[in-house]
């Protein structure tokens, strides 16, 4: 076996891991600096949430827990869904990052292609929560199936066109 044909693949799952492991890392700092409070991302994405939601008709607001790192969605002074940390799409974009820093490294496309990725999952998180919030309100039953598997699924394959783009972007020779 001929290991120079697997060297860039395996560098880039050198690559891929350090940066995914270190953002991660990273990541963990943040959050657990706010505890037992949610941090400022899972506030802002649940108040950009309630704010969409109510300019869509459903009157909504945000509560604050003092006790978890979680942040509820109130409608007729009903909590509808709780948003912690998790939801707030960091962890996706982190895997994102990982995978464009890992993958190439064209700089013009990167500076471009690399901000509206994340802006593109924020938003998409914005209405995966919206939606969330829907189904919590007409179809509870389904929450469960919705947050834990169809949004989930929707989200990352959402990432993985995003790869896919960035992939076809890196293969395109660069016109001067």
């Amino acid at each position: 076996m001929n290991w120079k044909e697997f060297k860039p693949t395996i560098l880039f799952l050198i690559k891929f891991l350090g940066i995914y492991l270190s953002l991660n890392v990273l990541y963990g700092f943040y959050v657990t600096s706010y505890e037992p409070k949610p941090d400022p991302l899972t506030w802002q994405a649940t108040q950009h949430t309630a704010n969409a939601l109510s300019a869509l008709g459903w009157e909504s607001t945000t509560k604050e827990y003092e006790e978890k790192p979680s942040v509820a969605i109130v409608h007729n002074s009903k909590t509808i869904v709780s948003v912690y940390e998790g939801c707030n799409s960091l962890n996706v974009m982190i895997v994102f990052l990982a995978f464009v820093l890992s993958f190439g490294a064209k700089r013009k496309p990167l500076i471009w292609f690399l901000p509206i990725g994340l802006i593109l999952i924020y938003i998409i998180n914005i209405l995966r929560i919206a939606l969330l919030f829907l189904v919590s309100l007409k179809l509870p039953h389904f929450l469960y199936f919705t947050h834990k598997y169809l949004f989930t699924a929707v989200i990352y394959l959402f990432v993985i066109m995003m790869w896919f783009v960035w992939i076809r972007i890196q293969s395109k020779p660069i016109v001067k």
